[in-house]
């Protein structure tokens, strides 16, 4: 029987990833509690992959057939992880402080197989540096609502790409879906996605 591939997630920009590929699926989010690491002494690296890994587990407890791609980003300024805005102040103050700086994007991916239950985890990191944009330019920004549910208050494929000045790494990564690890990932388990 051929195993359905199940994304556990609501993020647009990841549905819009995999439907670019061509990969036929399903979405169902995975409603679980985020580790933020707040508190701890956990690397951004290994919250994203804590993160992924737990969505993934959470989904793959009520399929049977299926291979389940979860993933987790988050935005890292001097080793502090920033995450999505409360609210607009909380957008505006994420962006003034990431302002003519360079920052890292880790993306953590996990690809549950079911019934096998086998579970891959694996992480990319990209660098992003922001101009050196003026406070009129994040309040516009911040006013097309297009920053309050991305970590780090900007989406690079959207307006926020305006914000950016350059990157070091995977694109993708950054829009919060590394495409080549995902390939990589599922090729591990017999799955090309060529």
């Amino acid at each position: 029987m051929r195993k359905e591939f199940i994304l556990a997630s609501n993020s647009p920009r990841r549905k819009f990833l995999l439907e670019q590929i061509g990969l036929e699926f399903k979405v169902f989010p995975a409603q679980v509690e985020e580790d933020k690491g707040d508190g701890e002494k956990i690397s951004p690296i290994e919250v994203v992959k804590k993160n992924a890994r737990l969505k993934a587990q959470k989904v793959a407890e009520n399929v049977n057939n299926a291979i389940i791609i979860s993933a987790d980003t988050v935005v890292v300024l001097d080793k502090m992880i920033i995450g999505k805005p409360k609210d607009r102040e909380d957008a505006i103050r994420i962006l003034r402080k990431l302002r003519g700086k360079k920052h890292c994007v880790y993306t953590g991916v996990a690809i549950w197989e079911m019934p096998e239950n086998e579970c891959l985890v694996s992480v990319v990191g990209s660098k992003v540096k922001m101009r050196n944009y003026t406070i009129q330019e994040i309040i516009r920004y911040v006013d097309t609502g297009e920053p309050m549910d991305k970590a780090g208050a900007y989406g690079i494929q959207g307006k926020g790409a305006l914000l950016v000045e350059k990157i070091e790494g995977d694109y993708y990564n950054i829009m919060g879906l590394p495409l080549v690890r995902l390939n990589y990932l599922l090729d591990k388990l017999g799955y090309s996605l060529l």
